[in-house]
């Protein structure tokens, strides 16, 4: 139980160090975009500005997943960590949407574009604070176990190079093709589709109970190597938040000890440090 809560301590703190950061990042890019027109500039303002709310809805799935379980929910609250990921779905969907409308809006009725070295100097800024952002939430979120952190980095540092494609624009606008800018509003948007692609996929995979595979061979790993076990009949396991849950049936050997479940246990523990539940069902073997 400390180590869960501690985990989400350390979710917690990380969602608001990088929810200030890329807040900043968003309000210095507004002036620019204000100042410039920069139709790409303000694809990736939104979308930085987006990324920067999907942190609440996580922040409050962290702190619900804290709560003791109850006699409704007998398994606690931590699913509400994968019902946050399907809220940021959605946003992240809507500033795709807002900045291709944008983009293709600006190609129809052409603007100029002004101030053009105040936008690339922007999308720097915006480069450098996503991936000052995906770092740390890469990071943390390795540590302490919760995918869904790290998929929130891999898509803060996917938001950095659209950054850098917002400073392409720029260039390509200042080497005379003023259709860059407006053009590379509309890549950015299909990145972010391709980008929704994938965390639709993860996120279905957790709701279906989906698990890496390398955790079931770490778990089986584990078991192979604990005196008493003579074969391994199953291994289930499956995420809750940024917990893992899940039970093994095995059939232990004529010779095992009566505390070898628990020494199974104690070892898969060791293995997986994220691991809050796990059951052993043990068979003799038969005579």
């Amino acid at each position: 139980m400390d180590d869960a809560l501690e985990a989400s301590t350390a979710g917690i703190r990380a969602l608001k160090i990088s929810l200030v950061i890329l807040l900043v990042t968003t309000v210095l890019q507004a002036v620019v975009v204000a100042t410039s027109g920069s139709v790409a500039l303000l694809a990736d303002t939104v979308h930085n500005f987006s990324d920067a709310l999907t942190a609440i809805p996580l922040w409050v799935a962290f702190v619900l997943g804290r709560r003791a379980a109850t006699r409704r929910y007998t398994y606690g609250l931590g699913r509400a960590e994968d019902l946050a990921g399907l809220f940021i779905v959605f946003v992240v969907l809507l500033s795709a949407v807002v900045a291709a409308w944008q983009s293709i809006e600006r190609i129809v009725h052409p603007q100029p574009l002004e101030n053009i070295e105040w936008v690339i100097a922007a999308g720097v800024i915006g480069f450098l604070g996503n991936e000052a952002v995906a770092i740390y939430r890469i990071r943390v979120g390795r540590r302490i176990g919760s995918a869904a952190l790290v998929a929130d980095g891999v898509h803060a540092r996917t938001d950095g190079f659209t950054s850098l494609a917002v400073v392409i624009g720029g260039l390509g606008v200042l080497a005379g093709f003023p259709l860059a800018d407006p053009i590379v509003g509309i890549v950015i948007s299909v990145a972010i589709f391709v980008l929704l692609i994938g965390t639709v996929r993860s996120i279905g995979r957790r709701l279906m109970d989906g698990i890496e595979p390398e955790l079931v061979d770490r778990v089986e790993h584990a078991l192979e190597h604990v005196d008493g076990i003579d074969s391994i009949d199953r291994i289930r396991l499956r995420w809750v938040g940024h917990r893992l849950e899940g039970d093994a049936s095995v059939q232990l050997a004529r010779s095992a000890l009566a505390s070898t479940a628990e020494d199974a246990e104690r070892t898969v523990r060791d293995h997986l440090p994220n691991l809050d539940e796990f059951l052993i069902r043990a068979k003799n073997a038969q005579v």
